[in-house]
Parts: structure tokens; C-alpha cells; sequence
């Protein structure tokens, strides 16, 4: 009899973990189940749709359905898991026309994701507050946009909340950020890192308010002004980038734990504490590769990373999840920026000690036309001289950075190795020193 497997949820990592299992086990029935009307479609990209970079929000669909058919895998679209029964090994779901219906699994891999979370403000519950988690949720906001809308107050400083108002100052708005923490980009940069990007934002005309909490939602049934730090803003569009949360519902209704980050606990090959079920992506947590604690880093490259591992061992292979570094990387406007790794704040959070190093530099020879500025900050352990951590801001050539520095921290480099490495050079491409060796040599001097 052919091995039944299960996926709830159809996107980044269910997909690829549906995907994964089909390559290891050709003859298994392989079901992914989606509440969602679209599957297989990227998240990441929704910011630049309503930013008009990318045409549709029907072109940010990576798997069409003729991928499924043609890996044999059966989509259920708009159908809702109401349980799993790890006893019986079976999973319960309704369909969108109500039908309800009880299958059996053999392996089955949970992949519910993220739901966008709103804390406990006064008047959340009016209408107007809309989120960007979903292609629907992408074209209510692009259709706001088209209906007049003028003006947006965005509520949270992170990739999501910025990328999002970039998008809408693209599309002729006037947009206000509005941050509780007192910088912007929290998760991915220091203080001193974020306070570049946050002058090259304002420089294009957002306005951002940092240390302001959202104390109030004002107006009759529709959402009209907020209250922040005590100034009330008025708007037409107001979205909500306060963060999300691990969809753990099911998962804590058939009795899996969870872990320490509050997502679903699994081990290497990212299995659960029960037999046979696996998490994956937004909704799982595994170990920080520096720290080895728990966490849940919720980027679309963890995602089908752990999808993939968990595919393969439900369909009968063996494969582990080696942990997370959150390399992460965004572009607004003209400027680009990046980490990998610990921040110096994050570090702290973890009581390593550590040593800096910054370094401001150009993109290309000084002389050569058209190049950038780019700063480079490196974050390394004290005791083993270890790089733990990189930032990189500026103008262009900032992913293969942190890629760089994140292949360094994986490989276990020093800060004096990597001060040593044989970079490339040319007048249009680099300059003679490259960033990351000098911001080396920067924390060699702070070392002595």
C-alpha cells in the first residue's frame, strides 16, 4: 500500500516539503491542504507589487497548478484543518463548499505559518486595519490605493512595515511609520547601523516615529486617526506590521508541544515530539547555530530550507536542519541592507561578549564613477575571537556580502582570518581594500 502524506499549508515550506517527498518516494499519495484560494506563491514579493515593481500580484506565483499535476501532488485549496488526531493518525478538514472529511496519514508535516498579530488596542476592533499577509490582503491595499487613497500611517518599523511604505510613497502617498522600539529594523540592525537607513528614508520623505506606541484606534465604525506617544495622526490607509505569530492552533489542540520561542518544538531532522509529524517554517522553531537556543526566525529561505529536510524524511529518506544563522537582506529605495548572524544587541541579550568593528567605504575605487557609499560592521566573540555577527548598509554589493559573512560564521573564521582573506579588486567593481578586511582590522585594534 503507497505511504500517505500529509502537508497543511501550501506555501514556501509546504510546498517544497511535499516537493521533497515526491523526489524520495514516487509512489506515495502526497496531499497538501491550504486555506488559502493561492498556493505556492511568494510573500516576500507582495510589498513590490503595491510598489508597482512587479506587474500582478498573479505573477508572485512560483508553483501553478500545473506543477502539482505534474508531480502527482493533490491540492486542496480554501480548506480548513480543524484537527489531528496523533492517536488515530488522522487529520480532519472541512472544504470550502462544508464538507467535512476525515483522512488518514502515515507522515504528516505541519506547516501552518504565521498569522499577523495586532496587540490589545483601544477601538482594534474597528474596520480599515488591514494587514499584508496574503495575495488578498496585497490587493485590498492596492485597491485603497487606486480607490484615493492620499495618505497611510504604517504601524511597525520592521522589513515588512518599511518595505510596504516604500511601496506606497512609490505609488504618490504620504506615508508615516510608526514604531514603539526606539529604532527602526529592530530584528536585523544595531542602533547605530538602522540610523543610516532611517536618514536615507526620511531623506525620500517618510515620516518615522520611533519610541511611540499605539495607544488608540479613533473613529465611529471605520478606523479615521490613531493615537501615538500622544499626537493624534489622521490617514486614509492604515496598516498593520506589528509582527507575527506562530500558528500553533492545531498543533497545541492535538497535544505537540511547543518550545521555548512559543513555536512548534521539533529536533534535527525536524520532527516533532510525535511520531511521524513533522513542523516546518513560520511555525517551527530550531536552534540559533551561535547561541543554540531556540528560535522561530520566520524568513521565506528557513522556510524551504526546513520544508525540504522534513520532506525527505517523511517520505522515507534521511536528512537534518542544521540550525539558523537569519541571514536577512532588504532594498528601499536606493539604499540596501543586511545582517547575518548576531547583532551587538542581540548578543548582549545572550551574554556573549563581544568586540565591534565599523567601517565606512565605497562600492568601487574612490575615483571610478558612480560609486557608493557602504558600511560594514562586524560583531565578534571576545574569548575565541569567533565572527558572530554581520551588518552591511549602502548603496549596492550588500547581499554577497552578508553571504560572505555568513559562510564565515558557519565555517567557525576569526576576525584575524578573515583579515587575511585574498578579496578581488577592480576599479569598477571594488575598491583595493575591500569593507569587510578593513572592518576586520578595525576590531584587531580594538582587540590589542
Amino acid at each position: 500500500m503507497s505511504k500517505r502524506i500529509i502537508v497543511v499549508g501550501a506555501n514556501a515550506s509546504g510546498v517544497e516539503a511535499a516537493s521533497a517527498a515526491r523526489k524520495k518516494d514516487r509512489t506515495a499519495e502526497i496531499t497538501l491542504i491550504s486555506q488559502e484560494k493561492n498556493s505556492g506563491y511568494s510573500r516576500c514579493g507582495l510589498p513590490f507589487v503595491i510598489g508597482g515593481h512587479i506587474a500582478n500580484f498573479s505573477d508572485l506565483v512560483v508553483y501553478p497548478p500545473a506543477y502539482f499535476q505534474m508531480l502527482k501532488l493533490t491540492l486542496k485549496p480554501e480548506t480548513t484543518v480543524t484537527a489531528v488526531n496523533t492517536k488515530d493518525k488522522t487529520v480532519t478538514y472541512v472544504t470550502k463548499e462544508g464538507v467535512t472529511e476525515t483522512v488518514p496519514y502515515d507522515s504528516l508535516v505541519l506547516a501552518t505559518g504565521a498569522d499577523a498579530f495586532m496587540p490589545p488596542i483601544k477601538g482594534r476592533e474597528k474596520q480599515g486595519i488591514l494587514s499584508l499577509r496574503s495575495l488578498e490582503d496585497g490587493e485590498k491595499i492596492q485597491a485603497a490605493v487606486k480607490a484615493g487613497a492620499k495618505s497611510a500611517v504604517i504601524m511597525g518599523a520592521g522589513l515588512i512595515g518599511l518595505e510596504v511604505g516604500v511601496g506606497l510613497i512609490e505609488q504618490g502617498l504620504t506615508v508615516t511609520i510608526v514604531e514603539m522600539l526606539p529604532q527602526i529594523l529592530p530584528q536585523l540592525l544595531d542602533a547605530d547601523m538602522a540610523k543610516l537607513v532611517q536618514e536615507h528614508l526620511e531623506e525620500k520623505g517618510m515620516r518615522i516615529l520611533t519610541s511611540k506606541g499605539v495607544e488608540e484606534f479613533l473613529g465611529d465604525d471605520k478606523v479615521t486617526a490613531i493615537v501615538a506617544g500622544g499626537e493624534k495622526i489622521e490617514a486614509d490607509l492604515f496598516i498593520s506590521a506589528f509582527g507575527v505569530r506562530a500558528n500553533t492552533k492545531l498543533a497545541v489542540d492535538a497535544g505537540i508541544p511547543l518550545g521555548e520561542s512559543r513555536a512548534i518544538k521539533t529536533n534535527g531532522r525536524m520532527e516533532t515530539a510525535v511520531k511521524d509529524v513533522y513542523a516546518v517554517g513560520d511555525c517551527a522553531e530550531a536552534p540559533n547555530l551561535i547561541t543554540h537556543r531556540p528560535m522561530c526566525a520566520q524568513l521565506g529561505t528557513i522556510a524551504v530550507r526546513q520544508g525540504k529536510v522534513a520532506g525527505v524524511n517523511a517520505g522515507g529518506g534521511y536528512a537534518q536542519f542544521t540550525g539558523i544563522l537569519a541571514s536577512a537582506v532588504t532594498r528601499l529605495f536606493e539604499i540596501e541592507a543586511g545582517n547575518t548572524g548576531l547583532t551587538e544587541t542581540s548578543a548582549a541579550r545572550n551574554r556573549i561578549e563581544v568586540v565591534t568593528g565599523a567601517i565606512s567605504s565605497k562600492t568601487k575605487a574612490d575615483y571610478f564613477p558612480g560609486a557608493k557609499p557602504i558600511k560594514v560592521k562586524l560583531v565578534v566573540e571576545k574569548e575565541s575571537q569567533r565572527i558572530i555577527g554581520g551588518q552591511v548598509v549602502g548603496g549596492e554589493e550588500v547581499t554577497q556580502r552578508i553571504n560572505a559573512l555568513s559562510f564565515a560564521i558557519q565555517k567557525g573564521m576569526t576576525i584575524r582570518e578573515l583579515a587575511k582573506a585574498d578579496t578581488a579588486y577592480a576599479p569598477p567593481l571594488n575598491e583595493t581594500w575591500e569593507p569587510m578586511v578593513l572592518a576586520a582590522e578595525m576590531v584587531l585594534m580594538r582587540l590589542r
